[in-house]
């Protein structure tokens, strides 16, 4: 016979048992190693230090970079949307500029694995078709290695990075530089004011980090420069930051996605 559940006085119910200390503990805990796995495999966030991305991404954005769906196919892909990255793609990277070991850019890729491509008057061609490019701007004086690239390669020597002119110059094939397997090409969408691959070369899959999704904060402030700053510095920034939080906080772009 099954037993039945008395009843507290004037019909309340029955008092749930307290949490103990090591309960509340361990349920915080639990939302902490969650919380550190996301932050550390699944998204990650960079702050936008430079103009080269302008519009796209103003230098003050905070954004949170999936590092997740574009590791390719994987034993959870029937769960989570995988995909590698894509021509038109913003992404994070890892400089392959030897100069720049250990900085983190993001560009957007502009070609992948066997893509050919060249730059005339500025306009980007790959595969011979002019590319639709709303997001590029154009706004500094004709440059002639950056706007006729590769073909004004005798104009860029001095500018590029240790390593690349050889690379590239093995790499153009009829006037259109081929994009080698298992590596991209990278511009800033500030066509004018952009260190991408033009200057420093293809950036290997494997320096990818992921995709920016979308901008969590953005404050205005100038450009930064890829030194360390001194600690004196970096207080005085803290300070700024603080003081001028509600003032310089660009609250349209919080939570713009990234395309």
């Amino acid at each position: 016979m099954p037993l039945s559940q008395k009843k507290q006085p004037d019909g309340k119910k029955p008092e749930r048992p307290k949490e103990t200390l090591p309960e509340s503990i361990a349920g915080i805990a639990s939302v902490l190693v969650v919380g550190l796995f996301i932050l550390t495999f699944v998204v990650q966030h960079f702050e936008i230090p430079s103009r080269s991305m302008e519009q796209t991404l103003l230098v003050g954005d905070h954004v949170f970079v999936d590092r997740l769906t574009t590791t390719g196919k994987g034993r959870l892909s029937w769960l989570l949307p995988y995909r590698d990255i894509r021509r038109g793609d913003t992404a994070v990277f890892m400089t392959p500029n030897p100069n720049d070991q250990g900085l983190y850019l993001v560009k957007r890729i502009v070609a992948g694995p066997g893509d050919r491509l060249h730059l005339q008057n500025g306009a980007l061609y790959v595969n011979g078709v002019k590319q639709v490019e709303p997001y590029a701007s154009h706004n500094g004086l004709p440059d002639p290695y950056r706007d006729e690239f590769p073909a004004g390669l005798a104009n860029g020597i001095g500018q590029l990075a240790p390593g690349w002119p050889p690379v590239l110059e093995a790499s153009i094939h009829e006037g259109d530089v081929v994009i080698p397997p298992g590596h991209y090409f990278a511009m800033g969408d500030n066509r004018d004011n952009s260190l991408d691959s033009r200057y420093w070369g293809f950036v290997p899959r494997e320096n990818i980090i992921g995709r920016p999704l979308f901008i969590f904060w953005s404050f205005d402030v100038p450009e930064e420069t890829a030194e360390p700053k001194p600690i004196s510095e970096r207080i005085a920034s803290f300070l700024h930051t603080t003081f001028h939080f509600f003032t310089l906080t660009r609250w349209k772009r919080v939570f713009h996605l990234v395309h």
